[in-house]
This record gives C-alpha cells, sequence and structure tokens, in this order.
C-alpha cells in the first residue's frame, strides 16, 4: 500500500484477534503507523494494529467504521494504552455500537463497530449504542431487518440518547471508567423484575389448597365407588 495514500471514508472488518508479529518485528516499534501509541498491540490480538494502521491511513476529513471483538473495548494492557491514546490524546473515537451475537458467519461471539472521525471536537462526547437485543432470529443465524437497521443509523446521525438503547458519555465518564469501554457501563439494559404481591400469593396458595382438598374427596369417592386403593 501506498505509505501516502489517505482516505476519507474507511470501512473494514478485519479477522478478529488475529496473530501477528508484534515486537518480534523490531521495525514495527518506530513504524509511523504504530508508534505514538507508545505499544505495539499484543501479538495475540491484532486489532487495534489494525486500527491504528487504518488511522494513519484517514484524511484529515475522515471517517472510519471498524467491526471488532468486544474484548478490543475493554482489554487492558498495551490494548489499554493504544485505546487511551486515540481517545484522550487524539480524540478521534466518535461511537461504539455493540451488535448482537451470531450475527457473523463463521463466529457466534457479538462484535462491535467502532466510529473513529479525525474531525471530532475537542470536546465531544462518545455516543454508546446498544443494538445487541434488537434483531431478527433465523434458524442457524441473527439478523439485523432493515428497522434495526435504520434505528441504530438515526440514533448515530442525531446522537439521540434512548433509554436502555444509547447514551452520550462525556469525557470524564470514559476517564472515570479508565477508558474501558464496556458498553454496560454506559448503557444500562437492566430490567426491573415486577413486584411479586405477597398477599395475592398467599390467596392463591389458600385458594389451590382449598382445590385440593375438595379434589382429594371426589378422588376417595371414586376409589371407594371402584373398591380400589387410594393414591394418597
Amino acid at each position: 500500500m501506498n505509505p501516502d495514500l489517505k482516505s476519507e471514508v474507511i470501512v473494514a472488518n478485519p479477522p478478529f484477534s488475529a496473530k501477528w508479529k508484534s515486537e518480534a518485528d523490531p521495525t514495527l516499534s518506530t513504524d509511523d503507523r504504530f508508534s505514538q501509541y507508545g505499544r505495539l498491540a499484543p501479538k495475540s490480538a491484532a486489532d487495534y494494529a489494525f486500527v491504528t494502521h487504518m488511522i494513519y491511513h484517514l484524511a484529515d476529513n475522515g471517517s472510519m467504521a471498524v467491526v471488532l471483538p468486544h474484548g478490543a473495548l475493554f482489554r487492558s494492557g498495551a490494548e489499554g494504552q493504544i485505546r487511551k491514546y486515540i481517545i484522550e490524546k487524539q480524540n478521534y473515537l466518535d461511537a461504539v455500537i455493540g451488535l448482537p451475537a451470531n450475527l457473523f458467519y463463521g463466529t457466534s461471539i457479538p462484535a462491535t463497530i467502532m466510529v473513529f472521525k479525525k474531525c471530532r471536537k475537542t470536546d465531544e462526547d462518545i455516543l454508546f449504542i446498544d443494538a445487541s437485543r434488537e434483531f431478527e432470529k433465523s434458524k442457524n443465524q441473527n439478523n439485523l431487518t432493515d428497522e434495526n437497521i435504520k434505528k441504530i443509523l438515526e440514533t448515530y446521525q442525531n446522537r439521540k440518547e434512548i433509554e436502555k438503547y444509547s447514551h452520550k458519555a462525556t469525557m470524564e465518564e470514559i476517564k472515570e471508567n479508565e477508558y474501558n469501554l464496556n458498553i454496560p457501563r454506559y448503557v444500562d439494559t437492566f430490567e426491573e423484575e415486577a413486584e411479586i404481591d405477597i398477599n395475592a400469593v398467599a390467596k392463591e396458595i389458600r385458594e389451590l389448597k382449598t382445590k385440593q382438598v375438595e379434589l382429594e374427596k371426589d378422588l376417595t369417592k371414586f376409589c371407594e365407588e371402584l373398591n380400589i386403593e387410594k393414591p394418597f
């Protein structure tokens, strides 16, 4: 690839957590695509090697969307340091979109789309969208319907906050979470259980016991008429 190539739009789905040379190749630590982050992506997971490679080739007014495994959102070590640099120093991360599990052929794990922009304002937030529960289930694969996709796009384009679906996290929130981008930290999808009316439950139990006694009486009568032993 031409090292001077810059693209205004990049869309990619690199192989999840692929192995690469990392520190085994000493030239990579001085490579302009990776050197500014202070650490190389680990040998066992090249996810951020792909990300920083693409950021390097992204134009100053460019936007980029990358499909990654969820682990890229919260793994620590070198990946945590790279993630922090992208957010804190570069301010390129624009949105994190959680997708349903079993969406892609070849893997059943849930994936995420990380959206990057080089033209963000310094005080902007990061939008989190949890679309993991909105899909159409088919025999072997889950699918995003046109309606599911439309909701994701409209939420992102309008940067809308929707209860249990999306949240605009401030930079302060991101820092408080130590640059861990795990979506449940920002989008609360917890569903409260319905309150149990103890009095109603007790009444229902009493009614069932009364019915049980009546049924046992009827059954006893039938057994006596048939001259057979009662089952209780």
